[in-house]
Formats: structure tokens, sequence, C-alpha cells
């Protein structure tokens, strides 16, 4: 069960990240992505689905967005209606979207197996309703047994080199796992991983998100929302022949070393698989990917069990 999972701190964790469907679609549309979604990921073993709570990001950068931002669905209402029967989901909300009373509103309503990652503002200068810690007190007050995650940014380490101590903040704050951004910076990635491990206190497990790239604009798009992909790697993914296939291996190769890495440092590590793209190939590439990370994580399990047994 995910929440076990989550609470005794396990590694390994998989899960698939999903945007809801745009809000103007008729109910019989959105009813259609959903059979398809649950086709999808129906017998793929994962541990649950990652529900985003889209933001305008418009304010974060001055470059132009490369696709049209259309709002979606609410997570937790696509997820009730359409998918609630077939999987476990953890809930993103984007609190700065909120007033106090609706937010207080959307707690009220929770159960206590719900899970839900809150996610703040994606630049200083956006202006939000609610804030972040705003959004903690009243979890605390209005729902304080459901689990909450949070949001890591490993990009913002290597910068400021402090998102371990960030982290550790929410973790006061209620937060029992966290959810990275998409990651293609090794090194930024194992820097927080060590600067985590050195600190005192329970850890949480650290879900990495990881995405496939199968064009130029994909490519484009992915910078556009802030993640780092180092000009070695970008100069592979733009050389090759199959831009996709290669982006799969290096997703491969940064999760098989984090994995590892984390189990050694005593951090578990998990992984979250998504597409932004709604390209078929692309979609179906990040499947390619959910299995072959799963087998990472099961070849892995064996082999330290194995050297635990002395054998």
């Amino acid at each position: 069960m995910l929440i076990q999972k989550i609470k005794n701190n396990e590694a390994g964790i998989l899960l698939y990240g999903l945007t809801p469907p745009k809000e103007n679609l008729t109910d019989e549309e959105t009813a259609t992505i959903a059979a398809k979604q649950i086709a999808r990921l129906e017998g793929q073993n994962i541990d649950g689905i990652v529900l985003y709570d889209l933001q305008d990001e418009s304010s974060r950068t001055n470059e132009e967005r490369p696709f049209e931002f259309i709002k979606t669905t609410p997570p937790e209402t696509y997820y009730e209606t359409y998918l609630k029967k077939h999987f476990k989901a953890v809930i993103y909300k984007a609190v700065g979207k909120y007033d106090e009373p609706e937010f207080c509103e959307f707690l009220r309503h929770q159960q206590e197996d719900f899970i839900c990652v809150f996610v703040g503002a994606s630049s200083k200068s956006q202006e939000v309703k609610l804030r972040l810690d705003e959004a903690y007190a009243l979890k605390a007050k209005f729902a304080p047994n459901i689990t909450l995650g949070g949001i890591c940014i490993p990009e913002r380490h290597a910068s400021k080199l402090d998102e371990h101590l960030k982290v550790a903040h929410k973790s006061e704050k209620g937060c029992e796992f966290f959810i990275t951004q998409a990651v293609y910076n090794l090194e930024n990635a194992k820097k927080f991983i060590d600067d985590y491990a050195k600190l005192e206190g329970k850890k949480c497990p650290i879900i990495f998100t990881f995405t496939p790239c199968g064009s130029a604009k994909t490519l484009l798009f992915m910078k556009w929302l802030g993640i780092n992909i180092p000009p070695n790697f970008e100069e592979r993914l733009n050389a090759s022949e199959n831009i996709l296939q290669t982006s799969l291996n290096l997703c491969l190769e940064i999760f098989n070393f984090l994995y590892k890495y984390g189990l050694a440092k005593g951090i578990s590590v998990g992984a979250n698989v998504e597409s932004v793209s709604n390209r078929k190939v692309e979609i179906e590439a990040s499947i390619t990917l959910l299995k072959q990370i799963q087998e990472i994580i099961a070849k892995t399990n064996t082999a330290y069990h194995w050297i635990g047994a002395g054998v």
C-alpha cells in the first residue's frame, strides 16, 4: 500500500504522473481520455499515480511558452470521477490558486487515506491567494491525518545549496515524502542526496521524476519548465538519430545511479515517470521507461538482499 510505503520510508516507490484533461472538454471526451489512461497503466504494478494541478508559470520566465497554457480539470475531481477505482493517487494542489475558504473546503472533504502534495508559487513575482506555510497550517487544523508530500527541486540546490534544508523545513510542517521536478542533471541530484543524508533526524522518501524527450520541441518545453539539462546531455540528444531512445537511456542511467547511491547513503529513492508531451510515441516511451525502471528496482533489491544475507 502506497501510504504504508511512504510511512515506512521504503525505497523503490514507483509512480506515474498524469495531467488531468482540459476543463473545456465534454464529459464524453474526458471519459475517453480516462479509459485510455486506465488501459495503459493497469497491470503495470505501480504504487500509484500522480495527478498534477497545473498553474500558469509565465511569471517565472520572460521566454514565450512553447505550448499554450489551458486550464485543466481539478485533479481531485478527475480522480474521484474516473480513476479512483483503479489506482491510488497522489493529488497535487497548487495552493496559490485558492483563497482560504476554498482551500479549507477542499481539506474538509478529504478522508484519512488521501495523499496530497502542496505546490507553492512558481516564482517570487507570482501573485498568490494562499502561501505554502499558510496551507500547511490549515492542513494541520482541518485535515491533520491526510498524508502530505512536498516538492523538491535539485536544480535549485545547485545554485542556493539549501534545498536539503527546505526539505527538512517542509518535513517539520508535516511532509512525509517528496517528489522532484524532472531530473536530467545527475550532479545536482547527487549533491542534494549528499547534503540531505548529512542532516540529522528522520528522512523521507525522495521520488525523482523522469520524462522522455522525443523531439526538439519537447526539449524546448522541458527547458521552459525549468528542467536543467546539462550541455553535454543536450548535445547527445540533439546529435542523436533517435532522440527518444537516447533520452530513455539517459533517464535509465540517472535513475540506476541515484537508486543505488541512495541505498548506499541511507536515502530512500523512488521514481515518478511522466510524459510532458501528449504525442503517442512519447507517452508509449514513458511506459517503456516505467517498466525498465521497475526492472532496475527489482534487480537491485535482489542483489542487496543477497548481500545482506551474506550469500
